[in-house]
């Protein structure tokens, strides 16, 4: 169990309790332990001798997998006087044990699904190559595997059902099983067919972890958890980039990228021991239709087709953008989306703690603008600045995943939450199926990909300008407040 001795000039603060990191109470005789607070244990004790004080502090955090990552942050925020405001690494609002072992559970769940979503869209172009499929196909193949959509509406839905936890579980067993099937695909439409139902368990797994996240998290933290969880999914992603290498052995050697979720499969199963079913799942709740929330419905259902417009070819694309235009080979690929896209957990830490503190709509709207129109200049761009220009979007865009990635879960009441997000996915993944076979089919009508990227852009962008007229202010809302129809669960 780490701990943390510290001396200093005797101070009345040191004698307060603290409400930063967490929330202490008092023992007497300079004892403090955590009233609330992300740690399984924890003790403070401070002794004072010849005007010197000495403070003692130990403590577990309840995080697993990544505790580790906090340790230093938290020893060295730990020995500064107890205050009233957290640092800027921690969320807004503190966490309790119960929360945090959620958080860190989902976020090691993060890292299979940012691995399975990124699988397809990373290797496509090396899969093209060996089976000679052009542009249109290629783009073709990756609007039908996004249609997995369908597939994962089902799966969020029983989630409403049955409870997340369980679904949580098996999608992440299915999506790692059925990617794998890919590495044995005799052809396009054989990838292309297993790669859809695989996307289908990951989409829902990707739906899931947000809405369980949501329903545990503190109302002032759920953009901060969004935020996390985003950056652990670019752990998984970047696994899948770095895999990439292995397309260089030879021209089936993209296959063995998908042999690798076999990992997975293990890491899954220790998971499912730490994570707790939603307390808002089994709180009392009633059971609603959709019909009385389709404004919310619409609202995030055309801003989901308009953004994936772009988002959809800008990803699949890049990598045949990269090697057809400029030439380079899939480790330089795999190179420059790992430099570029790397800074863009600078653009996700800023963006979660903005949203939290001081709203969404305003830091999305700024996001996707910026990101948007920085990522259509890498498409024209040569020499450096194709490695600037993605980078430097990257970082904007990245901070409108938290404060739109929590709109999802918030805008819904608990019995229709899965449903409703599995409908939204639905007309988020058409956006993405039109997008990917606009941009094949202009992009062989141009030559180039850059004009056919320029036009789809504009989706982003009136999504931007929806956010800021239509969206409602979400910020520091308890769920019960936004869904009256649900009753506010038990506390913690």
């Amino acid at each position: 169990m780490p701990r943390v001795v510290s001396r200093s000039a005797a101070d009345r603060a040191q004698w307060e309790p603290r409400r930063d990191l967490l929330v202490e109470r008092a023992l007497g005789d300079g004892r403090f332990e955590a009233a609330a607070g992300p740690m399984t244990r924890y003790e403070r004790r401070v002794e004072v001798a010849d005007g010197v004080a000495t403070q003692t502090v130990d403590f577990k955090l309840a995080v697993p997998y990544f505790g580790w990552l906090f340790v230093p942050a938290f020893k060295r925020a730990i020995v500064k006087p107890p205050g009233d405001t957290p640092p800027w690494w921690a969320p807004p609002a503190p966490l309790d044990a119960r929360a945090a072992t959620v958080l860190g559970s989902l976020a090691a769940m993060g890292v299979v699904l940012g691995y399975l979503n990124t699988l397809f869209t990373q290797t496509i172009t090396f899969a093209g190559e060996e089976f000679e499929a052009s542009s249109g196909a290629q783009g073709l193949a990756g609007g039908i595997v996004r249609l997995g959509g369908f597939l994962a509406l089902a799966v969020v839905a029983l989630a409403d059902r049955r409870g997340r936890r369980k679904v949580v579980v098996g999608a992440a067993l299915a999506g790692c099983a059925l990617a794998v099937t890919g590495a044995l695909a005799p052809s396009l439409p054989w990838l292309t067919a297993s790669q859809t139902v695989a996307r289908g368990f990951a989409t829902a797994l990707l739906l899931l972890v947000g809405i369980l996240a949501a329903e545990e998290m503190p109302a002032r933290s759920r953009a901060y958890a969004v935020s996390l969880l985003a950056m652990a999914s670019g752990l998984g992603a970047g696994f899948a980039i770095m895999a990439l290498k292995l397309a260089d052995l030879g021209e089936s050697g993209w296959r063995l990228v998908y042999v690798l979720p076999l990992l997975g499969i293990p890491l899954v199963a220790s998971i499912r021991t730490r994570l707790p079913e939603s307390r808002r799942f089994l709180a009392p709740h009633r059971h609603v239709d959709l019909s009385g929330h389709g404004r919310r419905f619409w609202l995030l259902a055309v801003s989901g087709l308009l953004t994936n417009l772009f988002i959809a070819p800008q990803s699949q694309f890049a990598n045949r953008f990269l090697r057809s235009e400029h030439g380079f080979s899939a480790g330089r690929i795999s190179l420059l989306t790992l430099v570029a896209g790397t800074p863009g957990v600078i653009g996700i830490v800023v963006g979660g703690r903005l949203a939290d503190v001081r709203g969404r709509r305003i830091v999305a709207a700024v996001a996707l603008t910026g990101g948007t129109l920085c990522t259509v200049g890498f498409y024209f761009a040569d020499g450096a600045a194709l490695w600037l220009w993605p980078m430097i979007g990257n970082i904007i865009s990245a901070a409108s995943i938290p404060a739109l990635g929590v709109y999802g879960p918030e805008l819904f009441p608990t019995s229709l939450r899965g449903r409703a997000n599995g409908l939204v996915a639905v007309c988020s993944l058409g956006g993405s199926a039109a997008g990917l076979a606009l941009a094949g089919t202009l992009g062989d009508a141009f030559g180039r990909l850059g004009p056919a990227m320029a036009l789809l852009a504009t989706g982003p962008v009136l999504v931007a300008l929806l956010v800021l007229v239509a969206y409602p202010e979400t910020a520091g809302r308890e769920l019960e407040d936004l869904n009256p129809e649900d009753v506010r669960p038990p506390p913690r």
